[in-house]
Parts: C-alpha cells; sequence; structure tokens
C-alpha cells in the first residue's frame, strides 16, 4: 500500500492537536543507547536526537511543564524476560547504563525505570500525567522503532494527545526511524520538529 492509497483510504486526516497542559515524556535517552562505549550506543541517527532534545527539553524546563524520563533496566533474569538483544541483560538499576545522558537531564526531572518498551507498560507514567491534569504527551526518545513506538501508542491508548518530536527521536539507522514515524502519524499522533515543539512550548510563557 504507498503513501497514495493510505490517503485515499482516510489515514491521517484528522490532526491530533495540542491541548491545554503538555509534558514531554523522553524514552530511554540513557547512556545505553547513548554512548559508544556500548554496542547499542554507536548511531550517529540517535546522536542528532539528543541534540534536538535537548532544545525541547529547555524549553519545557522554561515552561514548568512536567519532564518524565524512562530507562530500561533489570535486576535479574525473571526481568528481562524475552527480549532478543542479549546485550541489554547487562543494564542494571543505578549502572552507568541506565543513566540519562547529562546534557539531556535536570534534577527538576522524574526518572522512571521500566523493563518493556513502552514507557507506560507496568510503570507509573500514567498516573504521574494524570496527578498533573495532563492532556497532551509529547514523545522523542530512542529507539523510534522499539521502545519510542511502542510509547507512542500506549499514550494514544491512554488517551493522551500524542505529539511526536521527530528529529529528536533515534534509532540504530535512518530507514527504521522513517518508516515507523510514516506509520504512526497515519494513526495516532502528530509529528513535529523540534523548533516548532521548542516554540509551542515558549508559547506558554507568555
Amino acid at each position: 500500500m504507498s503513501d497514495d492509497e493510505f490517503a485515499q483510504a482516510g489515514y491521517g486526516m484528522t490532526p491530533v492537536g495540542w491541548g491545554d497542559r503538555p509534558a514531554i515524556v523522553a524514552v530511554d535517552f540513557q547512556q545505553a543507547f547513548c554512548d559508544p562505549q556500548f554496542s547499542t550506543g554507536r548511531s550517529e541517527h540517535i546522536a542528532d536526537s539528543i541534540v534536538n532534545a535537548e532544545k525541547v527539553l529547555e524549553a519545557g524546563r522554561a515552561a514548568g511543564i512536567p519532564i518524565v524520563h524512562t530507562a530500561v533496566a533489570w535486576s535479574h533474569d525473571d526481568e528481562f524476560t524475552n527480549w532478543k538483544v542479549p546485550s541489554l541483560r547487562d543494564i542494571a538499576p543505578n549502572s552507568h547504563a541506565a543513566q540519562i545522558v547529562p546534557q539531556l537531564w535536570n534534577e527538576s526531572d522524574v526518572y522512571l525505570l521500566k523493563r518493556y518498551p513502552s514507557a507506560f507498560f507496568g510503570t507509573d507514567l500514567a498516573t504521574i500525567l494524570r496527578n498533573r491534569a495532563v492532556d497532551t504527551v509529547l514523545i522523542m526518545g530512542v529507539t523510534t522503532s522499539g521502545c519510542v513506538r511502542a510509547s507512542i501508542i500506549d499514550s494514544f491508548s491512554h488517551g493522551f494527545r500524542t505529539i511526536v518530536v521527530e528529529d529528536a527521536c533515534g534509532d540504530q539507522e535512518p530507514v527504521a526511524h522513517a518508516n515507523n514515524m510514516r506509520d504512526v502519524e497515519r494513526r495516532y499522533a502528530d509529528l513535529v520538529d523540534a523548533a516548532t515543539a521548542a516554540k509551542q512550548l515558549a508559547a506558554l510563557v507568555q
């Protein structure tokens, strides 16, 4: 099915739009996926997404909106279950691999550990957002085709307006990223770039 065929079938016709109370969910910008010492941390595409994410996070903090970072980590094999990337099992809570990259972290942010792809599954994320009356979730992070996509779908499923900061998401290679961004935009979320997201957040301060 081509893009034209999806459009003819009615996909992507209704924009999500922003609500009144946004939050940022930054998915797995942790050292395991961003530090080249790790096999999963050597992607130039991910490195570029970090630069763009920093701008959005700065704007979000200036606007005083909630910012939640997630990271994956496992204490024992029963938590790791059936992941197909064996090297991830080495990510332990409180390890360097589980730390958010310094340029994206601020002590005012919330840090949330998870064991599964979605930022929502098995975590308190939805409760945290509801307690702060959030209606719009800006999602960015790594990797697009894995934990980012799962988090987008669950954000949608929880009833949040879901906005994806496209150039603040990264994957092991750009094609997987592009394919998944195109697909979620057809169904679940609006896509914006980092400059647009930062501008929209800056408007909250005025």
